[in-house]
């Protein structure tokens, strides 16, 4: 049964192989991340795309710091993916209006502008073809052969049946919690909302931020202000709304960044998602009667009528079992598929009401493949200044955690 407040542990797919042990992120360069565009900038258009190289930042930070460079707001930048923070990443963002040798001569620490060019459109989420990933882990407990083998007989179960498609731990950050900043959202429980956002002190988080948290439940939104970390300019400025607002918090309330609050309630539709998919595993390569099953070819899906009659292009990857994105999109199951699934989500508690303002926020709603194939898989053992390692590289669909991938190779969170 579903419940917001309970971390439910995520089961192994391929839990009867041992795992290699290895430091994942030993240093930020050990985890690089390129994007694969959609398309390629045209060379003429209102809008100057740059490929960007962060080390070590979040994408919202990245934005945040070339909109504070070059003057415009924070929501004119355009990306079509949200990139690991702990990592060196590329991706394409874009700016309309602005002068792509502006962009080139940005002079930011940890950010360079590697290329520019321009297109006629602004970059959106979604606008990805996939992601590269070249991920080393260290300090391995053997040999970096024997490492390497044990890692090959995983990636290959991997491949042939799918990663578990869960949403990774970066999605519920740092204090575990935005899923349940969503549900609030949802359920226009504001004063919930707050507390969430500004209060409850956490141990998982640095002593300034559990500090301001501490200043805000006593009622000093001043001193909350002030002691904020550099990085958490939405938790201040929520804070100036409530003294403006003179604590109208749904007044404040509309302050909260709208990219953020989609955020949220997108982690909120991750946790139900990771709820689900946690109670088909490991049959995530199985057919049920009344699954919505997606082509991974082009993502049209179609309901599963006959399980047995479908299930040899699953085995054959051309197909495969979708968990749910809740939203008034959202195609609800019946049949067997429906007796697993559908408990889970009216256990939310959510109604009508409630779904309308998760759409306000983009929660539309939709189906989202159990599975994951990696693509053009290579393992190898490299040595380099720090020593020998295991290098993974592979491919994913947008919207797909290298972490699960890791997480089953490793055996570790």
């Amino acid at each position: 049964m579903y419940d917001p407040n309970k971390d439910t542990p995520l089961p192994l797919l391929t839990a009867d192989l041992e795992g290699v042990c290895g430091d994942l992120k030993a240093r930020v360069e050990d985890f690089c991340v390129e994007e694969l565009p959609r398309y390629e900038p045209c060379g003429h258009g209102t809008h100057a795309y740059a490929l960007v190289e962060k080390t070590g930042l979040p994408t919202m930070e990245v934005a945040a710091r070339i909109a504070r460079d070059l003057g415009v707001a924070r929501r004119d930048i355009g990306y079509a993916g949200l990139k690991d923070a702990r990592a060196v990443t590329r991706q394409w963002m874009s700016i309309e209006h602005v002068d792509p040798a502006r962009l080139a001569a940005l002079n930011i620490p940890r950010i360079r502008i590697l290329a520019t060019a321009r297109h006629t459109n602004k970059l959106k989420p979604g606008h990805l073809a996939g992601n590269r990933f070249v991920i080393r882990l260290r300090n391995l407990d053997r040999p970096p052969a024997q490492a390497a083998a044990l890692a090959g007989e995983i990636m290959n179960v991997l491949v042939r049946r799918g990663v578990p498609n869960y949403f990774g731990p970066q999605r519920f950050g740092n204090r575990n919690d935005t899923h349940l900043l969503g549900r609030a959202i949802c359920t226009e429980d504001i004063d919930e909302f707050f507390d969430l956002f500004l209060g409850r002190p956490s141990p998982d988080e640095s002593a300034r931020a559990g500090a301001a948290r501490t200043f805000y439940e006593a009622g000093d939104y001043e001193g909350a202000i002030n002691t904020w970390p550099a990085n958490c300019a939405d938790q201040r400025r929520a804070l100036r709304a409530l003294i403006k607002a003179d604590g109208n918090r749904c007044k404040a309330f509309k302050s909260v960044d709208k990219h953020l609050r989609g955020f949220f309630v997108s982690a909120f539709q991750s946790s139900l998602f990771n709820h689900c998919l946690v109670a088909r595993m490991p049959r995530i390569d199985m057919l049920l009667d009344g699954d919505m099953a997606c082509k991974h070819i082009n993502g049209a899906c179609f309901t599963v009528e006959d399980a047995a009659l479908e299930q040899p292009r699953c085995d054959a990857f051309e197909i495969s079992p979708t968990g749910p994105l809740l939203g008034h999109r959202m195609y609800k199951l019946a049949g067997p598929a429906g007796a697993i699934e559908n408990p889970i989500l009216d256990a939310a508690g959510l109604t009508d009401d409630h779904l309308t303002t998760m759409q306000h926020f983009g929660g539309r709603g939709g189906r989202r493949t159990l599975r994951f194939q990696p693509r053009n898989a290579v393992i190898s053992t490299p040595a380099d200044a720090r020593g020998p390692c295991l290098q993974l590289q592979f491919e994913l669909d947008p919207g797909c955690y290298a972490t699960g991938v890791i997480r089953e190779i490793t055996k570790s969170d």
